[in-house]
């Protein structure tokens, strides 16, 4: 039975992320699996030769890495993560070059931290590169740079990252590989009357209230990280499907467009890169809070004046990413600021005229224009 959105999603899906966990890859002791990701390669050859281009943000190299160092478990502080990812990433590169190499494909590593996003022109550097690999027919490979990375071994996983890098390239689809069949009404584990969720069109406070906030040995992302990262892309305009990794020929069959998993529709209009960049990847460097009119200002797509900002937090300077927050706290949009925060903070509260007798002039009316900003609450 073939579900007529998901064959139009599928379709229109000419380049695809594809998101694979650790414990697609390896087996409980940290071992990788050798027989899953010649699995892998050979399902991602056919996918190139439908003709979309491929992109693959893989997990795995501190799990390869327990296993080449013979440990039993994962380690829990940060340097012995560290050593382990430096080990096993190697390993783990080896073993997708020797998969695809029959295929001909070349793979390229790109390993990728937090603040690569965060810088712009980083951003569109490592979008450039991703392009030209795709030129040369090489199939990228994306990985945290787990061996330099502080906070995000800490508190990050993949998916994040993978739904950073599918609004990076503006791609209509994401697939996140995990070990669980998809999203289920309630916790399978505990309540057998469970139900696999095939469509998701809107992930709201219903959806994301689903999530069980669990963690497996060797991975890091729960649920609740893969419906973030799930919610990142559709609000940008593009589609997800989660399913289940370990299954014999599972992306085959997403791409026979077969109800396998669980399909998050897109809810979101197609958000232009730029703004791509800095409401949904770039971290913000401080925070407006806003009164309740100009909360509803912004909602109905106009600019945020300085006279309806109550607080400012934070220190940043003109053109930096800031995150504006309603009078209860919730993040409602982010732009790209006018003022410093030095600035911003004299002038908060103030109209026109109390800016130019403040400041001798008014070099911007606005705080952030509208042009620069979008609604991300």
């Amino acid at each position: 039975m073939f579900d007529p959105v998901r064959r139009d999603v599928v379709s229109q899906a000419h380049t695809v992320v594809i998101k694979v966990g650790t414990n697609v890859l390896a087996d409980p002791t940290g071992h990788l699996d050798r027989y899953r990701i010649q699995s892998l390669a050979d399902q991602l050859h056919r996918i190139r030769e439908s003709g979309r281009k491929v992109v693959l943000v893989t997990s795995g190299a501190i799990g390869a890495g327990v296993g080449k160092l013979g440990l039993g478990k994962r380690p829990s502080d940060l340097a012995h993560l560290q050593a382990c990812a430096a080990v096993g990433q190697s390993a783990l590169m080896q073993l997708y070059q020797e998969s695809l190499a029959r295929y001909g494909i070349h793979t390229a590593q790109i390993l990728l931290t937090a603040s690569d996003f965060d810088n712009r022109a980083r951003y569109l550097n490592a979008r450039n590169t991703i392009g030209t690999l795709f030129e040369y027919g090489a199939l990228p490979i994306i990985n945290e740079n787990d061996t330099v990375s502080v906070a995000e071994i800490k508190f990050g996983d993949n998916d994040h990252l993978a739904a950073m890098v599918t609004n990076l390239l503006r791609a209509p689809l994401l697939v996140l590989l995990t070990n669980v069949n998809g999203l289920y009404s309630d916790d399978p584990r505990s309540n057998p009357d469970a139900e696999l969720l095939a469509t998701v069109p809107n992930i709201d406070q219903s959806v994301t209230g689903l999530a069980a906030a669990t963690k497996s040995a060797l991975g890091t992302g729960g649920m609740e990280s893969k419906l973030k990262a799930a919610r990142l892309v559709t609000v940008s305009g593009e589609a997800v499907i989660m399913a289940n990794g370990s299954l014999d020929g599972i992306l085959d069959r997403v791409f026979a467009a077969e109800p396998v998993g669980t399909l998050f529709l897109p809810h979101g209009v197609d958000v232009p890169s730029r703004k791509r960049w800095f409401g949904f990847t770039a971290r913000p460097k401080g925070v407006l809070r806003l009164d309740a009119g100009a909360r509803q200002a912004v909602l109905d797509g106009k600019s945020l004046l300085p006279i309806g900002v109550t607080a400012i937090e934070g220190e940043f300077g003109k053109g930096e990413v800031v995150a504006i927050l309603d009078p209860e706290g919730g993040e409602v949009a982010r732009g790209l600021t006018n003022y410093a925060s030095t600035t911003a903070l004299r002038i908060r509260g103030l109209n026109s005229e109390r800016i130019a007798a403040l400041l001798g002039s008014v070099p911007y009316p606005e705080l952030v224009h509208r042009d620069n900003l979008i609604v991300t609450g």
